[in-house]
């Protein structure tokens, strides 16, 4: 499960994955950079609006995702992140299931 210093440190990663200031990043959200420093460093709690304008700015976006499918979100993303040139599968089938 994520928790809001998770969402923080994911939050920082991508604005430097986009080479961005935290003063950059407050210039095209409409944030402080010392709101976006705050919110990086887990010291004010992150609003919902905040989370989506820093999100859209960052090329991420914000899903609820029923807790059963979790793993299988996680492992997508997991894929899509390793450096791999083609996602790996969620899952694969057994020998004996591709023939049905």
């Amino acid at each position: 499960m994520y928790e809001i210093p998770d969402i923080a440190q994911e939050l920082k990663a991508a604005r430097r994955g986009k080479g961005l200031t935290q003063r950059a990043l407050g210039s095209l959200t409409g944030l402080p950079q010392s709101h976006i420093s705050k919110i990086e460093t887990g010291t004010v709690d992150l609003q919902l609006s905040s989370l989506i304008e820093l999100a859209r700015v960052l090329d991420l976006e914000p899903v609820l995702v029923p807790r059963k499918a979790l793993p299988a979100v996680l492992a997508v993303i997991a894929s899509l992140t390793s450096g791999q040139a083609e996602p790996r599968p969620v899952y694969q089938l057994d020998e004996d299931e591709d023939d049905v």
